[in-house]
């Protein structure tokens, strides 16, 4: 039986590209209604990781993984669960803005819902405003919302982005590096957004920026050469980490 702390427990994770191995052995346990950053240098498994954690990366072919990952107490990796579910209820957000071309705001907020079988206008009106409010866009798209959402500024794109994984109220939010394609101002409308996120949602994030990591997390896992280094508390790992090859990386040495 997991811990009742315990929200997601990776265990023995490994992934391969073809006969390439890119994760060697993770194990991690992850706390609900926390932020762990993911960091480490170019190439070390970080978006492999994540994508592991909603199965995404057995969809590109060649791909495959090993080992165990616990939602709660069922592991996503288990030949009876469905993949589709999972994603469902493990969003994802990239590294660059993806709204659905050629749909309204309100379109791309709402289509999740309406896969998921949600067809009442009142409620879809109704989810699709709490979405767009917790993703602190509301107020900017409210009376355009038949506005194509690829018309939006880069920042606020990625808002979107965020809406719409919200609106199917996943309780993980997976994010890669969400913000390197953004401007300051967008970055820390971004970044104050993740720490609103978490009275309801679990949130892991991939950054190559450790001050952002250090802002955003609650803990911090150090990947290098696809191995789990550190896994530490965000305010630890950066004043008095565990592993040389920790503090090497945070001074620049590594």
């Amino acid at each position: 039986m997991m811990n009742s702390s315990i929200f997601i427990d990776i265990k023995n994770l490994m992934a391969w590209f073809d006969t390439m191995k890119v994760l060697s052995g993770i194990n991690l346990s992850i706390e609900r209604n926390k932020v762990v950053a993911i960091i480490g240098p170019s190439g070390c498994g970080k978006s492999t990781f994540i994508r592991c954690l909603n199965r995404l990366h057995e969809e590109v072919r060649g791909a495959r993984v090993k080992g165990k990952v616990f939602l709660e107490d069922r592991d996503i990796y288990d030949p009876s669960v469905d993949p589709v579910l999972i994603r469902r209820n493990i969003g994802m957000i990239f590294q660059k803005p993806n709204p659905f071309p050629g749909m309204s705001i309100y379109d791309n907020v709402a289509l999740g819902l309406k896969l998921s079988g949600v067809r009442k206008r009142s409620l879809l009106d109704e989810k699709v405003e709490m979405s767009l409010k917790r993703a602190a866009l509301w107020k900017e798209v409210k009376d355009n919302l038949n506005r194509p959402g690829t018309g939006l500024s880069g920042g606020q794109q990625q808002r979107l982005c965020i809406a719409r994984a919200l609106a199917i109220e996943p309780p993980v939010l997976l994010m890669d590096e969400p913000t390197s394609a953004l401007d300051p101002i967008s970055t820390s409308w971004i970044e104050e957004l993740i720490q609103n996120l978490t009275d309801q949602v679990t949130v892991i994030i991939v950054t190559h920026n450790m001050q952002q990591a250090s802002r955003v997390s609650d803990r911090t896992a150090f990947l290098l050469n696809g191995e789990l280094v550190e896994y530490n508390k965000t305010s630890l790992f950066f004043t008095n980490p565990d592993d040389e090859r920790s503090e090497a990386y945070i001074t620049g040495r590594l």
